[in-house]
């Protein structure tokens, strides 16, 4: 086991490097307090094995199992003291652990750049994602249009080969499928549905993103895939105006990726008075 006062720091951002390349997630940890190896760091990745020591086994098996529940609760960084999760390990009972997300900034890729598409592209940017925004119509993705630098535009020959090129493998990635027609959405949505992407967000009616899904299912598309599409997409706040539809759309892909409802907060205390009233 290597000595965690001289860690290795090349393999460590080795190790971030690529987690970041993949768009995968880690969780970063920092001994901030402990009666030995003050400083020391382990990365535990989402998928693969952790990298680094807290010089201690079972210290740092512990450390590994409390990253797992850490990246599920969606927390940028939560600091606990080892007892709070290995109460068992007395020696490092009053030891303080950081834990910090590691995860690549977040991006977003518009399908259309309709009204709505193009203020889903700038709404996401003012609240941190990095937007790519494609349209087949040169016209809609014209640089004069959009004052934004943060969000990458493309005029797309081939919607499939676009939108593949545009989402990588997908990880770390939502998808907003926002096109004027239901020809287009499908050839998105069939180029998308191979990838891994984080979300994926289909516009339209129950009847209109049924036929496009129908039509993928039938042509031999993941069935579980299809499945975790939200369609038709957004949270339900009764937009009306292309904003509006936009920010339920974020709204939901924000839920999503931090692990919210998507309910009312304050429901709780009208249905705290109503059981009162019983």
């Amino acid at each position: 086991m290597p000595d965690p006062n001289e860690p290795s720091t090349a393999l460590l951002l080795k190790a971030i490097e690529q987690v970041l390349d993949e768009g995968s997630t880690a969780a970063l940890v920092t001994l901030t307090t402990a009666p030995k190896n003050v400083g020391a760091k382990m990365l535990i990745p989402e998928l693969g094995p952790a990298v680094g020591s807290f010089g201690d086994v079972a210290l740092d098996r512990a450390v590994a199992q409390r990253a797992t529940e850490f990246l599920s609760a969606r927390d940028d960084a939560h600091l606990f003291q080892v007892r709070d999760f290995a109460p068992e390990l007395t020696e490092w009972a009053a030891a303080s652990v950081l834990f910090e997300r590691l995860e690549t900034e977040p991006r977003l890729v518009i399908c259309g750049a309709g009204h709505v598409g193009a203020a889903l592209a700038r709404l996401a940017s003012l609240t941190g994602y990095q937007a790519t925004l494609i349209d087949d119509r040169v016209e809609f993705v014209a640089r004069s249009l959009f004052s934004d630098d943060r969000i990458e535009l493309m005029a797309a020959t081939n919607w499939s080969d676009a939108v593949r090129q545009a989402i990588g493998n997908g990880r770390g990635v939502s998808v907003a499928i926002v096109t004027r027609g239901h020809n287009e959405d499908e050839e998105c949505l069939r180029a998308v549905i191979t990838t891994e992407a984080d979300y994926i967000g289909l516009i339209g009616s129950k009847r209109r993103t049924n036929i496009v899904l129908d039509r993928l299912g039938a042509a031999g598309a993941d069935s579980e895939k299809l499945l975790k599409v939200h369609a038709p997409v957004g949270l339900d706040i009764g937009a009306v105006t292309p904003e509006e539809v936009a920010l339920a759309i974020l709204a939901e892909m924000v839920a999503e990726r931090r692990g919210g409802t998507g309910g009312s907060l304050s429901s709780w205390r009208r249905e705290s008075k109503i059981a009162k009233e019983r």
